[in-house]
């Protein structure tokens, strides 16, 4: 029973990820109405998440010094920060111009086609899982919602 909750918590927390970053990119585009410079409001969303997640780190009791003994990861280890400012500023130019849903449907659909080769490939060591027909055929049902929220 209790692996059974803690699924579904684990479904819960990853749709509430999905609304977070969909309500930040909407935020993100208001601050852009004040500032109109998408990449200066995506350093400020990185200062200020970066300063609550120090708080989060201090206040829990977690060690900074940690982070020192991950000196010797590969470089590729150290690109999830440069990703991060790409998707945020890609969203404060985007949202404007295509609107939340059309913007967010189209990041969905590329990550659900990265998602199939990082799968498949077991890139950055994740475990392998196959791509099949059912998963390809999701993917194709993503991206025909992506044509639908388009075109009306």
């Amino acid at each position: 029973m209790r692996s059974f909750i803690s699924n579904y918590f684990f479904l819960l927390l990853a749709v509430t990820v999905g609304m977070a970053g969909t309500a930040q990119a909407a935020i993100n585009n208001k601050l852009n109405e004040f500032i109109s410079n998408p990449i200066v409001v995506a350093f400020a969303s990185f200062v200020i998440g970066s300063v609550a997640l120090l708080i989060y780190v201090l206040a829990s009791g977690g060690q900074l010094s940690s982070i020192w003994t991950a000196k010797n990861v590969p470089w590729i280890a150290w690109t999830g920060g440069i990703l991060g400012a790409y998707f945020v500023a890609c969203t404060v130019i985007l949202v404007p111009r295509l609107g939340v849903a059309l913007t967010f449907s189209l990041i969905i659909a590329g990550q659900m086609v990265l998602t199939l080769i990082i799968d498949h490939y077991g890139f950055f060591d994740v475990p392998v899982r196959q791509i099949s027909l059912a998963r390809v055929a999701g993917t194709a049902l993503i991206v025909l919602g992506v044509v639908l929220i388009r075109r009306f």
